[in-house]
């Protein structure tokens, strides 16, 4: 873990969080208790992979986002509430994960995430890093920064458009064929950021994880209807007035699943073979 150290459990942390330990392990629980990770998109995705992480007693957390939270994020997004509407989302989110547990170190930049500023914001170190992005030229370079440094990094795929929560999977990033959204993040990765076109056609050799969902996606038309192809002419953008229609039932499940396969390898090391 980040700090080099072994972490004494207080017995207020116990209290909170030995659930998590009587599942992965008293090792396991010191594993996280000691782990720093940073989460880049506190949306719809991201902010439930802060409240898994939170609630799985991850002992430092970094949150980045530049946006405030909008009454129209109230559909998907955790810190959307009545007076929260206009603060800066880690400003949100790093007050409820202080009251999830106190003992946690939150860190809290309300900044974009940017080729300019990914220096400074990845100062770390970290020992898992998390991108809940929704732009590809960002998912990449997040994705490329993080292996640079030798951290484990986990993406998510499009959550918007899809209604069907048990279609969500985890695995490569070489594995989510029917993500677009991926499809582009993987496609950049190898133009510009050097990773190996072999990827491409063994799938399985990003050494990337991800969340996608195998459902094909619903698009809206201009009509109020909904339907398996995008209208005609239409260009969706990711926004909330136009773009693809979304569902706490699947946002909340992708982070979910996301925080779960973070705190599965932080802390694999306290189960016994």
């Amino acid at each position: 873990m980040t700090s080099g150290t072994a972490v004494e459990l207080s017995a207020d942390y116990l209290d909170r969080f030995g659930g998590v330990g009587r599942l992965l392990g008293w090792a396991g629980l010191e594993r996280l208790a000691a782990a720093h990770v940073c989460v880049v998109g506190l949306g719809g995705v991201g902010s439930w992979v802060v409240e898994g992480l939170a609630r799985s007693g991850v002992g430092a957390l970094t949150l980045i986002d530049m946006d405030d939270v909008c009454v129209t994020n109230v559909n998907r997004q955790l810190p959307a509430l009545d007076g929260q509407i206009g603060r800066p989302k880690p400003m949100v989110l790093a007050d409820r994960v202080r009251l999830i547990n106190p003992a946690c170190r939150v860190t809290a930049l309300p900044e974009f995430f940017t080729s300019s500023t990914a220096e400074r914001l990845l100062a770390g170190p970290f020992d898992y890093v998390v991108d809940a992005i929704d732009k590809v030229p960002a998912k990449a370079l997040l994705i490329a920064s993080a292996k640079q440094r030798g951290w484990p990094v986990l993406t998510s795929g499009g959550a918007g458009g899809r209604m069907d929560p048990t279609q969500i999977r985890t695995g490569d990033l070489g594995q989510a064929s029917v993500d677009s959204l991926l499809r582009l993040v993987r496609k950049t990765l190898r133009r510009e950021h050097g990773f190996a076109p072999g990827a491409q056609r063994g799938r399985m050799h990003f050494g990337v994880r991800c969340v996608w969902s195998e459902e094909p996606q619903v698009f809206p038309w201009a009509d109020g209807t909904c339907a398996a192809e995008p209208e005609p002419g239409s260009n969706l953008r990711l926004d909330c007035a136009s773009g693809f229609g979304t569902g706490v039932f699947v946002t909340g499940a992708f982070g979910l699943a996301a925080a779960g396969e973070v705190v599965r390898e932080l802390g694999k090391k306290g189960l016994k073979d």
